[in-house]
C-alpha cells in the first residue's frame, strides 16, 4: 500500500491553503529582517574597526553623530512595531477565513478519539436508523464543505490533516468543531498530533476524497449491514467471531454483535489499513493481528486470541466477506 502524503505544504483544501501562506509569509518576512538587522551589525562592526585610535579635533563633531545614532535607533524601532502590526494584521485576518466555513450545505460528521484508534460516524438527521458508523478512515466528497464534531472517550486528542486543516484537539466531556473541504480527489494521511499514550504513534487516520457520485455510492454500502456469508468455510468464521470474545469488544450490523467497545467491523474489508493505519489490511496482517496485537501495538487494549489454524482461517475469511 502507498503510503499518502502527510504534509502542510501540498494543500488540498482552502484551509490549509491560507496556513501555508500565513507560514510563507511570516517566513519570508523573518528571513528579510535577518538579513537587514546582520548586514546593520557587520556595517556597524566595520565603522567601529576603522574608528581613529585617539581623539583629534574633528571629535568635537561627536553630538551629531550621537544624533544620527539615535534617529537610526528610532527609525529600527519604528519599523520592528509596523512589521509586528502587520503580523497581527495578517494573522488575525487568517484566523477570521479559517473560523468562517465555506457556503452551502455542509456534511456532518462525528469523530470520537479513543486510546488508540478513531470511531467516524455519519448522522442522518432525517432517518437516525440511516447513521453509518466506521473506524479510522473518513469519505468525504470532493468540493463540499464537511463540518466534523468531535470528543474524546478517555484522553485529550488532537484531530490533525495537515494536506486540508490545522490542528484541533479532542477534549474528553467537551465538543469541539472544525470542518474543511477537499477540493481535489486524493487520499489524505491524518494523524493524532497531541501525545495520548504508549502508542501515540500509531493512531492514523486516511480522509478519502471522491467525487460526489462516489461518495455516495460509498456511504449507501456503508448504510447496509453485513452479508450473510454462503461459503461453507465463512459461516464457520462467523461462528467463531460470534462465540468468542470478539463480539463482546466489536459490533457488525445484521449479526448479535452490538458492542461499541472497539471499532465498528461491519465493513472491515473495505478499509485500507488496520489498528490505525499501522498495518495494511490483508488476510496476513490481519491474522497476526487477531493472534497477537501486543506485538504489532503494544499496549493496545484488544487482548490475544488463541485459536486454532482451523477456525483462525475460517475467521479470516469470514471477516474477507464484510466489504
Amino acid at each position: 500500500m502507498t503510503v499518502p502524503l502527510q504534509s502542510a505544504l501540498d494543500p488540498g483544501g482552502p484551509k490549509a491553503a491560507a496556513i501555508l501562506h500565513l507560514g510563507w509569509f511570516l517566513l519570508i518576512t523573518a528571513i528579510v529582517a535577518y538579513v537587514l538587522v546582520t548586514v546593520a551589525l557587520l556595517y556597524a562592526l566595520r565603522r567601529a574597526t576603522h574608528r581613529p585610535a585617539a581623539f583629534d579635533d574633528s571629535d568635537f563633531d561627536e553630538p551629531n553623530r550621537e544624533r544620527g545614532r539615535v534617529r537610526w535607533v528610532a527609525a529600527a524601532v519604528a519599523a520592528t512595531g509596523l512589521l509586528l502590526l502587520l503580523f497581527i494584521f495578517v494573522d488575525v485576518t487568517t484566523a477570521r477565513s479559517l473560523g468562517s466555513p465555506a457556503v452551502g450545505e455542509p456534511l456532518r460528521i462525528d469523530v470520537v478519539g479513543h486510546q488508540w484508534w478513531w470511531e467516524v460516524k455519519y448522522p442522518d438527521s432525517a432517518n437516525p436508523q440511516n447513521i453509518v458508523e466506521t473506524a479510522n478512515e473518513i469519505h468525504v466528497p470532493v468540493g463540499r464543505t464537511v463540518s466534523i464534531k468531535m470528543t474524546s472517550s478517555d484522553v485529550i486528542h488532537s484531530f490533525w490533516a495537515p494536506n486540508l486543516d490545522g490542528k484541533k484537539d479532542l477534549i474528553p466531556g467537551h465538543e469541539t468543531r472544525t470542518w474543511f473541504r477537499a477540493d481535489s480527489a486524493g487520499v489524505y494521511r491524518g494523524q493524532c498530533a497531541e501525545f495520548c499514550g504508549h502508542e501515540h504513534a500509531k493512531m492514523a487516520f486516511f480522509i478519502v476524497a471522491e467525487p460526489p457520485t462516489q461518495f455516495e455510492h460509498w456511504l449507501e454500502s456503508q448504510r447496509s449491514g453485513a452479508a450473510t456469508p454462503t461459503d461453507s468455510l465463512a459461516q464457520q468464521g462467523e461462528r467463531v467471531f460470534l462465540s468468542g470474545s470478539c463480539a463482546m469488544c466489536h459490533a457488525i450490523s445484521g449479526t448479535s454483535a452490538g458492542s461499541n467497545f472497539g471499532p465498528d467491523l461491519t465493513h472491515l474489508a473495505s478499509r485500507r489499513t488496520i489498528a490505525a493505519g499501522t498495518l495494511p489490511n490483508d488476510a496476513s496482517n490481519l491474522a497476526g493481528w487477531i493472534i497477537d496485537p501486543q506485538i504489532i501495538k503494544p499496549g493496545v487494549k484488544m487482548p490475544p486470541h488463541h485459536l486454532d489454524p482451523g477456525s483462525l482461517q475460517a475467521l479470516l475469511a469470514y471477516l474477507a466477506t464484510l466489504k
